[in-house]
């Protein structure tokens, strides 16, 4: 299988993991479907908390992506514009583990109004950040020729990947989510949720600079 072959497929996977990775964070909002199961004492309340988690999740995750979306468009710039993206990641992590206070618009936000929670949560996070690097490359391993008569027709496609990538990475991390949730929810209780590693903020952090790191080193490579 050569290069080609399997780089699409592992940037998809890199899709759905970062999915599952953001799903299983408590800083994403699975805690409060948990909180809404035990108030109703009903797993109907945390199923039905689990949707507005997850559509704020997918709007903040296309709000960032989209345009890069066109910007990918402009075939001769587009090694520039991954190192571009790649570095916003790396500063953007950096800033993160430096200050790692939550957004202050989330304490004016209700507990009911659970999908503008998310939504601004994902966005103060840099959850859709996380997934320009790889959904740059999806761009760029795509055969569409380059040329003005072709912009409108890759403008297209690059907003369709875009959509697809925000929509399979918000899936996983719903379903990943909602697995945690149940699982506090039903068998491990609330203790779980209080213990030490709660708090990931500094892991989260690391992980953005090293996807952009990832995604930079790449790009240099690919220019030798």
């Amino acid at each position: 299988m050569s290069v080609a072959d399997w780089t699409p497929a592992g940037l998809w996977l890199a899709v759905v993991v970062s999915g599952i990775y953001h799903g299983v964070s408590p800083g994403m909002g699975w805690p409060l479907a948990v909180s809404a199961g035990l108030m109703d004492k009903s797993p109907r309340a945390l199923a039905a908390a689990l949707w507005p988690l997850s559509i704020g999740h997918l709007l903040a995750v296309l709000l960032i992506m989209l345009p890069f979306a066109v910007l990918s468009a402009l075939v001769e710039w587009q090694r520039q514009i991954q190192i571009g993206a790649s570095l916003l990641v790396i500063g953007f992590g950096i800033f993160r583990l430096i200050n790692r206070r939550h957004p202050r618009a989330l304490a004016r936000i209700r507990p009911t109004q659970l999908g503008l929670w998310s939504f601004v949560v994902a966005i103060a996070h840099g959850a859709g950040l996380m997934l320009v690097p790889i959904y740059l490359g999806l761009c760029s391993s795509a055969e569409i020729e380059s040329g003005h008569a072709a912009a409108s027709a890759l403008v297209s496609t690059n907003l369709g990947t875009a959509v697809l990538v925000a929509v399979v990475h918000s899936a996983a991390m719903i379903a990943a989510g909602g697995l945690s949730a149940w699982l506090v929810y039903r068998y491990l209780g609330l203790k779980f949720v209080s213990r030490s590693w709660f708090n990931l903020d500094a892991v989260w952090a690391t992980s953005l600079i090293l996807v952009g790191a990832l995604a930079l080193a790449l790009n240099l490579v690919g220019q030798h």
